[in-house]
């Protein structure tokens, strides 16, 4: 996996908890969905929950994330 920083490219590896054995990422499929930054974000947190230390603490933060696109939709008015 590529990272642009500076201009100057750097490789490295995924952590192994989030390594799904796939040639893929999660981020992957957010961007072939063209998630927008909030439903990505509720993807990520959501699949590789319980990858870590504390399970509770990413639903948690898929929770917000999903709390704070409900509020971006309801605002744009497309309700």
């Amino acid at each position: 996996m590529k990272h642009f920083m500076n201009n100057a490219i750097e490789y490295f590896k995924t952590p192994e908890y989030y390594n799904n054995g796939k040639d893929y990422d999660i981020i992957d499929v957010c961007k072939d969905y063209a998630l927008s930054f909030n439903r990505g974000n509720i993807v990520k947190y959501i699949t590789r929950a319980g990858n870590k230390e504390d399970e509770l603490k990413d639903l948690h933060k898929a929770l917000d994330y999903l709390q704070r696109e409900i509020e971006h939709v309801k605002s744009t008015g497309k309700l």
